[in-house]
């Protein structure tokens, strides 16, 4: 079976520079956990860290965050299924939402829980993922301002996730003005713009953040250390807090060149060989770990020398050359993760999770 480690330390250093940073600007934050995928083990390694908010996109993570620590608050991140409400009203201390019917579900089931349900209200800004239309937003507050167990706490935005929109200091803007049009048209106190997110961090350090935005939702920067914007490591923090260790368990000596007739293989792929390495060989090392875990192309071999041969659903092979290390069979290899190998790697049922 193979592992993915998490280094507590390390984790803990990339929370306190950001802590730290967040506090400096005067900025709320919350931790968005999903690409922890609800395992209890790494949950409570964050909750450790004392975060004032957790975010996460499945109530069944919610449950789990707060049976570890009933006093965080958390926020449900995604639109709520209808089938979900009295669940997100149960585990879900604040929601962000785009739909009426939906609000008026929560309120209702708010009221049967005997409790008033927090919400941010999303907004259109050009991802074209979730958000109300601009020029529906004073219709919609209208109407969600009459419901009696709805609590209207941000107005927020959603960018990059889908289509790669980025933010910028027009679009933020906007969406500080939103917020003001909406409470000086209803009198009412709007206490946060959740405009950010870890694609939005390195506008702060450009100076190119509207002071209005006061609100983070933070998960891959602090993770896995990434300056989002960029698609590059941040220098100010570590990217190494998760490992992948994967087993070898066969290392042969073969041709570099399959021999037969060629069809394609699992994944539809047809494959064409470099003639030239015809007759060589190679050392070919089999990890217990395939496509059913993960996507070759989000792992990346901690030693440099070793390369992809290829994948099938339950075994990756991997390319040794000499073996100059003398790797045996049942030695791991180490792998370091981006963001889609490290929630695939977690979603694994099939790979251990250890705190190291």
């Amino acid at each position: 079976m193979a592992v993915i480690t998490l280094n507590r330390e390390k984790l803990r250093y990339n929370y306190e520079r950001l802590n730290s940073f967040f506090k400096h600007k005067h900025i709320e934050w919350s931790v968005v956990t999903k690409m922890l995928c609800g395992n209890e083990l790494f949950l409570k390694e964050v909750l450790a860290l004392e975060p004032t908010q957790v975010c996460d996109s499945r109530v069944s993570n919610l449950k789990t965050i707060k049976k570890i620590n009933p006093d965080v608050e958390t926020i449900y991140i995604k639109p709520t299924p209808k089938r979900s409400v009295a669940s997100v009203v149960k585990y879900a201390d604040i929601s962000i939402n785009t739909e009426i019917n939906t609000i008026k579900a929560l309120s209702e089931e708010a009221q049967k829980q005997g409790k008033k349900h927090k919400i941010i209200i999303m907004v259109e800004m050009g991802e074209l993922r979730e958000g109300v239309m601009r020029e529906e937003l004073i219709r919609f507050y209208a109407q969600v301002f009459e419901l009696k167990n709805i609590e209207i706490v941000g107005i927020g935005t959603n960018l990059s996730c889908l289509y790669g929109v980025l933010p910028n200091t027009d679009k933020l803007i906007q969406l500080t003005l939103y917020k003001q049009l909406i409470e000086a048209k209803f009198n009412k106190k709007i206490p946060y713009v959740s405009g950010g997110s870890s694609v939005t961090i390195p506008l702060i350090f450009t100076n190119q953040l509207p002071g209005g935005v006061n609100h983070f939702r933070v998960g891959e920067t602090l993770f896995l250390g990434t300056n989002v914007y960029n698609d590059e490591p941040s220098s100010l923090l570590k990217q190494d807090i998760f490992t992948l260790k994967a087993e070898i368990i066969e290392l042969i000596e073969k041709p570099r060149v399959p021999e037969g007739d060629f069809g394609t293989n699992l994944e539809g792929e047809r494959f064409t060989f470099d003639q030239a390495d015809l007759g060589k060989t190679s050392y070919r090392a089999i990890l217990d770990l395939g496509i059913l875990d993960i996507d070759k192309s989000s792992l990346f071999p901690i030693d440099k020398d070793i390369e992809f041969f290829g994948a099938s659903s339950d075994m990756i092979v991997v390319d040794l050359k000499a073996n100059p290390n003398d790797y045996m069979v049942g030695d791991f290899l180490e792998f370091s993760l981006n963001y889609m190998g490290a929630l695939r790697a977690m979603n694994s049922f099939y790979i251990e999770k250890r705190v190291i």
